[in-house]
């Protein structure tokens, strides 16, 4: 079983994280560490989803840095779509490295169910900061017509940390996010559409689709 920080139902490699801090500490120079996630195929078959993790592994572990892109494959002529989130952790690498984000970010970008049509994709965007008490989810939707990626969280409701679900079961362009405060047991659920407006869910239920399917080279890999 995967731990993961906020005990999503779709985990990020945190035991790797974590190895990966514990190996380094007495190393007194920066390596790379790559982590390739399983693939998300979609209901008709025709496309793939999985990410790849880089970590930045510093001596300082509160320094280390981790970040993400999302691939979408066409199975049938092999063309690549990158997906990047613009949450605030996200380490573009389209943008100039003088704009990324600050040493200590954690931003791990992951599939988590395509729409029931194959049109679009929904992927979890973990952030959070080495050292921290700082973790949340937003949700990335890529959408195949016309291209477009948004990416949002809950709006105008009071937490410290939001977890992703999945779509919602009732309303086909929301998603769903349970949402809270640190040390609270019980977290509300809610809509949230692509403009980030937020409602109560209490009897919505997510739904996902998709088959994980696990390669050979899925997994840890490294790069000194």
């Amino acid at each position: 079983m995967q731990l993961d920080p906020l005990n999503s139902p779709f985990p990020v490699p945190w035991s790797w994280v974590m190895a990966n801090q514990s190996e380094e500490q007495s190393v007194s120079h920066s390596k790379i560490r790559y982590y390739r996630s399983p693939s998300l195929i979609s209901p008709n078959g025709q496309y793939a989803a999985y990410s790849r993790i880089q970590m930045q592994v510093l001596p300082n572990f509160t320094q280390s840095r981790v970040s993400s892109i999302l691939f979408i494959e066409n199975l049938k002529t092999r063309n690549l779509q990158t997906i990047t989130a613009t949450s605030p952790f996200a380490d573009n690498p389209f943008v100039d490295h003088q704009e990324r984000p600050p040493t200590g970010t954690i931003a791990i970008l992951i599939p988590v169910a395509w729409s029931q049509d194959s049109d679009r994709i929904l992927a979890r965007e973990f952030e959070s900061l080495f050292g921290t008490d700082i973790a949340s989810d937003f949700a990335v939707i890529w959408e195949h017509q016309f291209n477009q990626i948004q990416t949002f969280a809950p709006m105008g409701i009071s937490y410290t940390n939001a977890v992703l679900l999945g779509w919602s079961r009732m309303y086909a362009n929301r998603v769903l996010f349970k949402a809270g405060h640190l040390g609270e047991e019980d977290w509300m659920q809610w809509a949230v559409n692509d403009r980030g407006e937020t409602a109560p869910a209490t009897e919505d239920c997510p739904i996902v689709f998709g088959q994980m399917v696990n390669h050979v080279w899925a997994g840890p890999q490294s790069h000194r």
